[in-house]
């Protein structure tokens, strides 16, 4: 490889890695919603996997006739809610980096 083929690579390469990080950057005002339970529990997160809201329908905490609220349904909803939302935030996050990277990581799972 000649001199000026390292040059060049090396300067794309740091190109590449400012877009990268450009990217991570507006990711964290990217957001994607999950939703489970029809509706009745939704999440919302970044592009880098913070959750940023998470809602709960009031019917889910209200007591049934014997005066019990079923705490393990909720607690099942939310953690489907955020397994859902944290799939889309990272599917988001590996698009928009493929995309920075001009598609070199395609599929590798590396973000």
């Amino acid at each position: 490889m000649k001199r000026n083929d390292v040059g060049d690579l090396l300067k794309q390469m740091s190109q590449m890695r400012k877009k990268m990080d450009r990217v991570q950057g507006e990711l964290k005002e990217r957001y994607v919603e999950a939703s489970v339970g029809d509706g009745r529990v939704r999440a919302t997160l970044n592009g880098q996997q913070e959750i940023v809201k998470l809602s709960i329908d009031p019917e889910l905490v209200k007591p049934d006739e014997d005066g019990e609220v079923d705490i393990s349904m909720l607690e099942d909803l939310v953690i489907a809610a955020i397994n859902q939302g944290v799939e889309r935030s990272k599917a988001l996050m590996n698009d928009e980096m493929d995309k920075a990277s001009g598609g070199l990581f395609q599929g590798m799972g590396f973000f």
